[in-house]
């Protein structure tokens, strides 16, 4: 099995469930209050091992109670930690997440030690072996832009294969995109880079090729309850999502991600690739929270 590193964010989200999200200057009352570990990083890192994915992580947590435990965490999923530092004098990542009745949920995320993950801290001795080491490397857009921008030209260097999933949207440039084998963008995300409305399919996909003439060579845009669509030079293929009921769509995202990156270190096909990871976020999407509703590959199976 190739081997996996996850570049990206580690959060303690804290978690709210109320009936409605709430307007401007309006307070409501909340049913009920978690903290879930999460940040986009930690959640696919966490996805990939429970998958069954031979991975590592890298990333900074603050030297307090909340990065202390999402080290923990991570070890008791059997994700190698060693690429994760403690960032002295600096608050862990949190994320604040409103979930409403509908399963839709409002995240503000203050990034925290996440921001100190620099382009220096990836020249030191474990994080650049950890990266060197690799055959695959995922990385997301809650740390900063030029960590990320260094970390795939290093990882192109030295010839891994490159999965950015590009969230929170941000503009990115073609020295960033060019180092990108495959891009997984939501319809929103793939609106703010392409500069295209996603309103229909036709627009859908008239984005991703844009992308793909900006240095990148593979696109899944995933669409929600709508499933995705997998755009390449040669091929354009919509896929379906499975009809289950949403009850939190916190991490769908990331665990399509890393369903994505675990099927491709086994040497499975696109299309093989795509369906196992519909799957992985349709049970996501059944459980609440970030990776307390990350699936384990025996669920899968049974899925």
């Amino acid at each position: 099995m190739k081997k996996i590193v996850v570049i990206g964010s580690l959060n303690m989200d804290l978690v709210a469930r109320v009936k409605e999200m709430p307007r401007v200057g309006e307070t409501i009352f909340g049913s009920s209050f978690k903290q879930i570990p999460g940040g986009k990083g930690a959640n696919q890192a966490v996805a990939i091992a429970r998958l069954g994915g031979q991975i590592s992580m890298i990333g900074k947590v603050g030297d307090d109670g909340f990065g202390a435990t999402l080290i923990e965490g991570l070890r008791a999923d059997k994700v190698d930690v060693d690429g994760i530092e403690k960032e002295k004098g600096t608050a862990t990542g949190t994320a604040l997440i409103l979930v409403n009745d509908k399963g839709d949920n409002s995240i503000v995320v203050v990034s925290g030690a996440n921001f100190a993950l620099t382009e220096d801290s990836l020249r030191q001795g474990i994080e650049e072996e950890k990266l060197a080491s690799a055959d695959i490397v995922l990385l997301q857009l809650e740390v900063p832009l030029e960590t990320v921008k260094y970390a795939l030209k290093k990882s192109k260097e030295f010839g891994k294969y490159t999965i950015l999933n590009p969230a929170p949207a941000v503009p990115l440039d073609k020295d960033i995109l060019m180092n990108v084998n495959l891009l997984i963008p939501n319809e929103t995300e793939l609106e703010h880079l392409s500069g295209i409305s996603t309103d229909i399919e036709e627009s859908i996909v008239q984005g991703a090729k844009k992308l793909l003439a900006m240095g990148v060579k593979e696109i899944i845009v995933t669409l929600g309850e709508k499933g995705c669509v997998y755009v390449s030079e040669e091929i354009e293929k919509w896929y379906q999502a499975y009809p289950v009921k949403a009850v939190d769509t916190t991490a769908a995202g990331d665990s399509f991600a890393a369903a994505v990156a675990v099927a491709l270190s086994e040497d499975k096909n696109m299309e093989d690739t795509i369906n196992f990871a519909m799957r992985v976020g349709a049970l996501t999407v059944m459980k609440e929270g970030a990776q307390s509703s990350l699936p384990y590959r025996h669920e899968v199976k049974e899925f």
